[in-house]
């Protein structure tokens, strides 16, 4: 019986001895987790610089569209005025040409009305 005590003593000193000197998995796990939650904050950081140059963009692109729109609308430019007397040479009415130049009904008879004045009378073509 003092024989089996000792042996097994002495079996679980060399095992406490072995696993003294066994590498610890837990510390391969903790840099393992460690460098893939800096990796993912490094992507979410990256994402979000990108996000943020897109807005930027898209903020500029929306400026840029919506003050054209009102230039036209306040005051036609050359390129509309030209093409709306094109379309009203072409015989077209005043509801067709505002739809195709985007202008209103009003809009179309000053510029018509504008042509025909420099004209020095009713010129249709």
């Amino acid at each position: 019986m003092n024989t089996l005590i000792i042996i097994l003593f002495s079996l679980s000193i060399l095992l406490l001895l072995i696993s003294l000197f066994q590498p610890d998995r837990t510390k391969g796990l903790e840099k393992e987790l460690e460098q893939v939650s800096m990796k993912l904050l490094q992507e979410n950081y990256l994402l979000k610089k990108r996000v943020k140059v897109l807005e930027e963009e898209l903020l500029v692109t929306d400026l840029s569209e919506s003050l054209p729109l009102k230039e036209p609308i306040n005051k036609p430019n050359e390129i509309l005025k030209n093409q709306v007397i094109a379309l009203y040479h072409q015989g077209l009415d005043l509801g067709q040409i505002s739809r195709q130049s985007s202008l209103s009904i009003d809009k179309v008879q000053q510029i018509i009305a504008s042509y025909e004045s420099n004209l020095g009378g009713d010129y249709r073509g």
